[in-house]
């Protein structure tokens, strides 16, 4: 499981890049039309949008690569450009090893579906795996020490080598298991896309359940990148339409806009109002800038993180509305993609590509899941005494320790050096001290810590010093739920340690 929140956390390195093909592509269609409607391109401005398409086509086009080259560097130990270079390696020994002309030659007696599976080797599912291994060539053998007549391939270099090797024993394995993989991911794809609608709802509940473990990229994959032949988002932005596939492009996205813009505001105003009366200041601090960041740009793991572990029966209901909103936007034909998230930002760009239909409805659904959202939290919380955000039980944080006499005066005003408005120093005291710390990283929302020691974690100083909340996934596991400034906390906890 460790391993597995690891790689999430790497497969939002390539993601990162989504959105700028995203406003890119979203301006380049609305200069230029003609770029997917046809005709001759003329004009200053039509020119510009079409290099504007143009240049993020080449991310869309290219995304299995962005994902080996991204999960590579993402699971390297110390993040080194190396294990990058390892990844692309093992990619393009794979995908030349695994074309179907080539297998063919191998296995002359080849089926109709393994044609079809290696036709499609290049996709980000193999660019996740080329990711893994050339990460874990470069992590296991880094440091390698080979004799003084074979020095200058020590170390980093020889990790190229290795990763090599590693690629043609995994494009072995591969062309055995990928035809029977394949098969898998084309029919758990095809059942849900016969179930229409009822499919896209199914997919929303799935993806939001899969949250907490991290593993809701391996479900986007089947549905928003062309692994099996489906790939939502990847042909919404090449300016494609349903008459292009085989089903009615975008389902597999609209129904989150809806929840994330709308939805998210009104469940976060429900814990608010139920908040004890002398927490609701802290309440606020926490929900209202989650409820900002689903609405702006689609980031719903600050909200998502404050509750769904104190209280898990409502982040069940939470992931079955999106469920329900997937479903029903589906049937009443509201269609706009995201190339990050569905938060007003992703809406606007995507309302100008040929897709993109009634987006006018965000507002009658968005008003919906706003009611709905807030009704049923609301009722659920005070009904049931859920621990949402305000309403856990009180707990002591421990005193202060004051510095001792003597101390230099720098030391004592380091124990309050606060780093986008969280107490950094405060946050390390109650992860146990930098010796209780032997590895920090960092997701998206939280910080990953390994502990050696989880009696000194104290969830308390934590919550004080600014967290969102604290959860062990392991014996020695912590993640700290910090929001969207993660990465600037991380920065300032790695010189402490």
């Amino acid at each position: 499981m460790k391993f597995l929140q690891r790689l999430g956390k790497a497969i939002m390195f390539p993601v990162a890049a989504l959105p700028l093909c995203g406003i890119l592509m979203g301006i380049g269609y609305l200069l230029c039309p003609a770029t997917m409607q046809g005709g001759d391109v003329s004009g200053v401005l039509p020119v510009i949008g079409m290099y504007l398409v143009k240049a993020g086509g080449a991310l869309l086009d290219n995304i299995p690569l962005l994902f080996t080259v991204g999960v590579g560097v993402g699971l390297a130990d110390d993040r080194d450009g190396m294990a990058g270079l390892d990844a692309l390696v093992v990619w393009l020994m794979i995908t030349t090893l695994l074309k179907t002309d080539n297998v063919v030659k191998l296995i002359p007696s080849l089926t109709e579906n393994g044609r079809m599976a290696f036709d499609k080797i290049g996709n980000p599912f193999i660019g996740i795996i080329s990711g893994v291994a050339g990460a874990l060539c470069y992590n296991r053998f880094k440091e390698t020490k080979l004799p003084e007549w074979l020095a200058f391939f020590s170390g980093k270099r020889c990790t190229v080598i290795i990763s090599g090797v590693a690629a043609i024993l995994v494009s072995a394995v591969l062309m055995a298991v990928w035809p029977l993989v394949f098969s898998g991911l084309t029919n758990l794809g095809k059942w849900i896309v016969e179930q229409g609608s009822v499919g896209a709802g199914i997919y929303a509940f799935l993806n939001r359940l899969l949250i907490p473990f991290g593993l809701h990229h391996a479900l986007n994959n089947v549905f928003w990148f062309d692994t099996i032949g489906l790939g939502d988002l990847t042909h919404f932005w090449a300016g494609h339409t349903s008459a292009d596939v085989t089903w009615s492009l975008g389902m597999y996205m609209s129904g989150f806009f809806p929840c994330m813009m709308f939805g998210v505001p009104g469940a976060a105003l429900a814990m608010i109002q139920s908040a004890k009366s002398g927490k609701k200041k802290a309440a606020i601090g926490i929900l209202a800038a989650g409820a900002v960041c689903a609405f702006v740009c689609g980031v719903t793991e600050p909200f998502e993180f404050a509750f769904m572990f104190a209280a898990p029966v409502l982040y069940v209901l939470y992931a079955l509305l999106y469920g329900i909103f997937s479903w029903v936007t589906a049937l009443v034909g509201f269609r706009a993609g995201f190339a990050f998230s569905a938060g007003a930002t992703d809406l606007a760009f995507s309302a100008s590509l040929p897709a993109a239909q009634n987006t006018w409805m965000i507002l009658p659904l968005g008003a919906a899941a706003f009611v709905i959202f807030y009704l049923l939290f609301r009722v659920l919380i005070t009904r049931f005494d859920l621990k949402t955000p305000g309403r856990e039980e009180e707990e002591e944080a421990p005193a202060e320790e004051m510095p001792a006499e003597g101390e230099p005066a720098e030391q004592e005003a380091a124990a309050h050096i606060i780093e986008s408005g969280y107490d950094i120093t405060a946050i390390l005291e109650g992860l146990g001290g930098k010796e209780n710390i032997t590895a920090l990283d960092n997701c998206a929302t939280r910080l990953r810590v390994e502990v050696k020691d989880m009696a000194p974690v104290n969830d308390a100083m934590l919550k004080k010093a600014g967290a969102r909340g604290v959860m062990r996934p392991g014996k020695n596991s912590v993640q700290v739920i910090i929001g969207t400034k993660v990465q600037q906390v991380a920065d300032a906890l790695r010189p402490l340690l």
